[in-house]
């Protein structure tokens, strides 16, 4: 009777649920359902969901401690999202530390409706952050250039805002990236990077570690 009583709790969650997704509209991300709240697309045990880009020249890609480490490559390592993502309405949440290395840590490459782009964070010598690519400008060259000071060692959180107007990004709560795509294209800077779309992670010359990786879908402005 017990196994019964389990069995009959447990239909009558997995029938709420299913009627919950189809009253209010729930999306499913990799069987997980969410409306608004931000869903983990990392374990912390596994890269479940992910796989390493197929860099040439790449390191190690592994889980250790609770974090993703990609190994120094020559010159680029990384991994891929393999679920589904959507193109637009979204935010990225994430933390990243340069392990090794001076340049790139946390080259993150995400959906811009059809097209992709790279937030980079600490190339070009170790302190750039912004976009590659605007109109065919690279992340040195157009209006989000900036420069910051990175310590090996340290964690940063690292958040991405897409929406239809605007693709924004912040580091440790400070905006760093603010620029309205009306009448811009949107892009990636050609290359074997490439590679990480249409979602990845990518390092340049350096190791660095992931962990607390996040999506969550934004309501319609």
């Amino acid at each position: 009777m017990g196994h019964d009583r389990g069995m009959n709790k447990g239909l009558s969650g997995f029938f709420f649920r299913m009627m919950l997704r189809v009253v209010v509209g729930l999306s499913v991300v990799n069987g997980v359902v969410w409306a608004g709240e931000a869903v983990a697309l990392f374990d912390g045990k596994t890269l479940a969901n992910w796989k390493g880009t197929e860099f040439g020249g790449r390191g190690d890609v592994l889980v250790e401690g609770g974090e993703i480490r990609l190994g120094m490559g020559n010159d680029l390592t990384g991994i891929n999202f393999v679920g589904v993502m959507p193109k637009m309405d979204y935010e990225l949440r994430l933390e990243a530390s340069r392990v090794e290395g001076s340049d790139f840590f946390c080259g993150l490459t995400f959906l811009y409706g059809e097209a992709s782009c790279t937030l980079v964070v600490g190339g070009w010598g170790g302190g750039l952050v912004g976009l590659s690519s605007i109109n065919g400008e690279d992340a040195s060259e157009n209006e989000t250039t900036t420069f910051r000071k990175f310590e090996k060692g340290k964690w940063y959180r690292i958040r991405v805002r897409v929406t239809a107007a605007k693709i924004e990004a912040w580091i440790d709560g400070d905006l760093v990236v603010d620029v309205a795509t009306k009448d811009k294209k949107i892009g990636m800077r050609a290359g074997e990077i490439e590679l990480s779309k249409p979602f990845g992670i990518a390092t340049f010359r350096t190791s660095g570690a992931l962990r607390k990786i996040f999506l969550e879908k934004l309501g319609n402005p």
